[in-house]
C-alpha cells in the first residue's frame, strides 16, 4: 500500500489528545450508558463553496487515513486526562474508563471521495462506520484535516484556472499559520494545481518539487546589483532567475541580461527575471521586450506580491507578459475565506438487533438540516466525459440501475437525469475493520486528477450543475422531519 502522508515520519504518534474536551466528555457519556460499542455512521460535508465558488475540492484523505491509522492514547495522554476536573473540581473521567482508552485502536470503516475531487453541498466526503465511541472520538481531527485541506485545494485550482498554460508556484511558507499550516497547505496547494512549492520540508517529506533562488537581501549584501548577480551566478549558473527590483526594476533587468550573456558564453541560461512590485503589468512588457531583443526570448518573467485568482486575471486583461506567477499569502492562508464551514454528522445509528436507524439534525435553518442514512454520491456523467449531476443516495435503500430521478437542491421539483448518461459512485472503500484496503495514489497523480475534473467541469455545456437527494433519501429526511415535529 502507498501512504502519501507520512505524519509518523514529522510528528509524535498517539493522536488521541488532538480532539476537542466535549468529543471526550461525550465518549465518558457513551461508555457509562454501556452505548459506546454500538455502530454508528457519520458523514464529514460542508453546507456552500468556498470564495462564492461552483465547485469544492476534496483533499485531506490521506491525513485522515494516516490519523485513523495511528490513532491512540499514549501513558502520557492518559496521565493528563486524568488530571482534569469538573466544575465541582472533581476528576472528569474515573481509571477505569482511562485504561480502556489507552487499548483503544479505530477498527472501523472508512469511505471517501478520492482527493482532487470536486465536491459540492452536503455531499459526504468522507462516510466513518465505526463503534459509536471511536466514531465520535475522531470528529474533531477528520474536520481538521479534510476542512483546511479542501479549503487551500480549492483556492489552489482557482488560481491554476486564473494562471491557464502558465506556472503556478506556491511561496506561502513564511505567511502560513504555523509550520503544519505551511505543510500541510504545499501539500493542498499541489494537489489544487500548483507546479512546485518553495517549502522544503514539503519537498523532503511530501515528494513536492520544491522552486526558488535569491531575495533581495541577496542583492543588498554586495556593493551593486551587478556584483550581486553574477557573484550568485557564479555559485548556481543552473539556478538563475534574478530579483530585479531590489533597486530600479529595468536597470535590474538590465543587469539579468548581461549576467545572462556571460552564463550562455559557459554554457548555462538564463532561467528568468522575477518582479515583486509596481506595476506588474507595465514592468512584465518591458522587461519582456529587452530580454527578447537581447536573445533571451526562453526566459521566463516571474511575478510575485501578493498575487490571487482576482489579480492574476486583471494583469492577464492588461496584457501582462508574466510566464510563472509566484503565489503565497493569499493562497496558503486562503485570504478571502478563511475556513471551510465543514460539519461532521451522525447520521445512523444500529439499534441492540444490528439494525440501522436513520438520524437526523433539525433546525429552522434548513442548511444545518443535516442528511440521515448511510450516505453515497453516485455521479452521472456524458458520453463526451463531462459531468452532469450527482445524487446522494441511502445505501439501505439504493435506488436500482436506470433510475435517474431525484430531487434536487438547485431547482424546483424532480430533475430528471437523462437515461443514457453514464454513471459512478463517488465513495470508496479506504480502511475496512480498521486496517488500510485502499492504494493512495502519489500526490502528483492526485493533481493529475484534479486537473482533469477541473477541464471536465469547465468542459460541460453553460446549464447549471445538478444535485439533490435520490427520492427515496428525500422522503426519508421528510419522514423523519415530520416526525420531529409532531
Amino acid at each position: 500500500m502507498i501512504q502519501a502522508s507520512h505524519l509518523g515520519k514529522i510528528y509524535r504518534g498517539g493522536w488521541g489528545t488532538l480532539t476537542d474536551l466535549y468529543q471526550l466528555t461525550m465518549a465518558y457519556g457513551y461508555w457509562r450508558a454501556q452505548v459506546h460499542e454500538r455502530r454508528a455512521v457519520f458523514h464529514v460535508s460542508f453546507r456552500s463553496h468556498p470564495f462564492k465558488g461552483d465547485f469544492t475540492v476534496a483533499a485531506g484523505l490521506a491525513l485522515v487515513a494516516d490519523y485513523l491509522q495511528q490513532f491512540a492514547f499514549s501513558a502520557a495522554d492518559v496521565q493528563y486526562l486524568g488530571t482534569l476536573k469538573g466544575s465541582d473540581g472533581k476528576v472528569l473521567f474515573n481509571e477505569t474508563f482511562l485504561h480502556y482508552l489507552q487499548r483503544l485502536r479505530f477498527t472501523g470503516d472508512l469511505h471517501a471521495v478520492p482527493e482532487g475531487t470536486l465536491v459540492f453541498p452536503h455531499e459526504p466526503l468522507l462516510r466513518i462506520e465505526a463503534p459509536l465511541i471511536q466514531a465520535q472520538l475522531v470528529e474533531t481531527a477528520l474536520l481538521n484535516w479534510m476542512n483546511f485541506s479542501s479549503l487551500v485545494a480549492t483556492k489552489s485550482a482557482r488560481i491554476r484556472e486564473a494562471a491557464g498554460t502558465d506556472q503556478v508556484l506556491e511561496f506561502g511558507l513564511r505567511r502560513a499559520q504555523g509550520p503544519d499550516g505551511a505543510l500541510t497547505a504545499s501539500r493542498a496547494a499541489y494537489i489544487g494545481g500548483a507546479d512546485a512549492s518553495s517549502n522544503v520540508w514539503a519537498g523532503q517529506y511530501l515528494g513536492i518539487p520544491v522552486r526558488g533562488t535569491h531575495a533581495h537581501s541577496w542583492v543588498m549584501v554586495f556593493l551593486d546589483e551587478l556584483a550581486a548577480f553574477e557573484r550568485y551566478a557564479a555559485a548556481l549558473p543552473n539556478n538563475c532567475t534574478f530579483l530585479v527590483d531590489t533597486y530600479d526594476t529595468l536597470e535590474g533587468v538590465k543587469n539579468a541580461i548581461a549576467v545572462g550573456l556571460s552564463l550562455r558564453e559557459r554554457g548555462h541560461r538564463l532561467v528568468g527575471v522575477r518582479l515583486d512590485s509596481g506595476n506588474m503589468a507595465d514592468l512584465s512588457k518591458k522587461a519582456r521586450k529587452a530580454l527578447d531583443e537581447a536573445g533571451f526570448a526562453d526566459a521566463s518573467i516571474v511575478a510575485s506580491n501578493d498575487l490571487d485568482e482576482y489579480s492574476l486575471r486583471t494583469l492577464k486583461d492588461e496584457g501582462a507578459t508574466i510566464d510563472v506567477w509566484g503565489v503565497g499569502t493569499r493562497l496558503v492562508t486562503a485570504y478571502d475565506q478563511p475556513a471551510l464551514g465543514g460539519v461532521y454528522k451522525l447520521a445512523a445509528l444500529a439499534d441492540e438487533q444490528g439494525q440501522w436507524q436513520p438520524r437526523i439534525k433539525v433546525s429552522e435553518q434548513s442548511l444545518k438540516t443535516s442528511l440521515p442514512g448511510r450516505q453515497q454520491i453516485r455521479r452521472f456523467v456524458s458520453e463526451a466525459g463531462y459531468p452532469v449531476g450527482d445524487m446522494i443516495y441511502n445505501l439501505d435503500d439504493a435506488p436500482a440501475e436506470g433510475d435517474t430521478s431525484f430531487s434536487a437542491f438547485n431547482q424546483v421539483g424532480v430533475a430528471e437525469m437523462p437515461a443514457h448518461e453514464y454513471w459512478h459512485d463517488l465513495l470508496v472503500p479506504i480502511m475496512e475493520g480498521g486496517a488500510l484496503v485502499y492504494t493512495f495514489p502519489t500526490l502528483a497523480e492526485s493533481r493529475t486528477h484534479c486537473l482533469a475534473q477541473l477541464t471536465a467541469w469547465h468542459g460541460r455545456p453553460e446549464k447549471p450543475y445538478i444535485y439533490g437527494l435520490d427520492l427515496g433519501l428525500s422522503e426519508l429526511k421528510e419522514s423523519l422531519l415530520q416526525q420531529h415535529k409532531s
